[in-house]
């Protein structure tokens, strides 16, 4: 709607309004209007062009008025309204979405950061703890070998002074081989075996040979003599034996029979005086 004041007539005002909105107006009352009411109907006719004294008023900036949006262009624009609205909308969305996700990373990340430290602290503890048990085992370890070697002491002790008190040999014979018995036996039970190797093929695993003889008892190759016993630690050599090892006796080589020397003949003086015939004395005075 535009209003234009006259120059001379005070208070006049003239219109110009197109019939398309005239229309639109009328329909909108007629909607929001209730059908017993009586409708008036002011008919306005569009008027004329502005006369000449309207002529006079200076056109807005810009050098020429505005022209009125065409139907298409509002609905060009309240589409890329709703285009816009729906953009922002899901870019709402999606900002929402990844500040989430943030916040869940945030929350994982700080996790992971507590459960480092806490298993650096527990790693720390445990490696002091398994230092210090290390030191104890060797410092201790022995203990209980130490608890069963001490009986075999005790009767070792009471031996010299049994043999010291009686010259029984035959006691105190008898009194070593039940104390090595028990030292035998409490061994045993922290794993350590002997092993017997007379009479056995060599075996380099088990066996040190420190020489070999020339012996027919065993066959060739075979432990003959035992010097040093070896032992076993839970299944494990812990010594080797010390043994002899057998070897085959060299052949014996043939001697030529020498043959007894022909008897000497019978020496000359011999033979002359068997062959000179004695003087008789009838010989000799008949000389004379």
């Amino acid at each position: 709607m535009r209003a234009v004041a006259g120059a001379n007539e005070k208070g006049s005002i003239q219109t110009d309004i197109g019939q398309d909105v005239i229309d639109a107006a009328v329909r909108s009352v007629e909607r929001h209007m209730d059908p017993d009411e009586e409708v008036t109907v002011i008919e306005v006719q569009a008027s004329e062009p502005a006369s000449a004294e309207t002529s006079d008023v200076p056109p807005p900036e810009g050098g020429s008025a505005a022209p009125s949006a065409t139907p298409e262009e509002v609905e060009a624009l309240r589409q890329e309204v709703e285009s816009l609205k729906a953009q922002l909308e899901f870019s709402q969305a999606k900002g929402r979405e990844t500040m989430e996700r943030l916040r869940e990373a945030h929350e994982r990340a700080k996790e992971a950061q507590e459960r480092t430290v806490r298993a650096a602290a527990d790693l720390d503890n445990y490696r002091k703890r398994a230092l210090k048990e290390k030191e104890e085992v060797q410092r201790f370890g022995s203990e209980k070998l130490l608890k069963d070697l001490l009986p075999v002491m005790d009767n070792l002790d009471r031996a010299l002074e049994a043999a010291a008190k009686s010259p029984d040999i035959d006691s105190f014979q008898k009194g070593v081989a039940m104390t090595r018995k028990s030292f035998e036996d409490a061994l045993g039970r922290h794993g350590v075996k002997s092993f017997s190797a007379k009479g056995q093929p060599f075996d380099p695993r088990m066996h040190e040979a420190i020489q070999q003889v020339e012996t027919a008892d065993v066959p060739a190759g075979h432990v003959a003599y035992e010097v040093v016993r070896g032992f076993y630690l839970n299944e494990r050599l812990v010594r080797p034996a010390l043994v002899v090892v057998a070897r085959a006796p060299a052949p014996v080589e043939a001697t030529p029979v020498t043959q007894p020397a022909e008897v000497a003949a019978t020496s000359p003086s011999s033979d002359e005086g068997a062959s000179t015939p004695p003087q008789s004395e009838n010989s000799s005075g008949g000389s004379q």
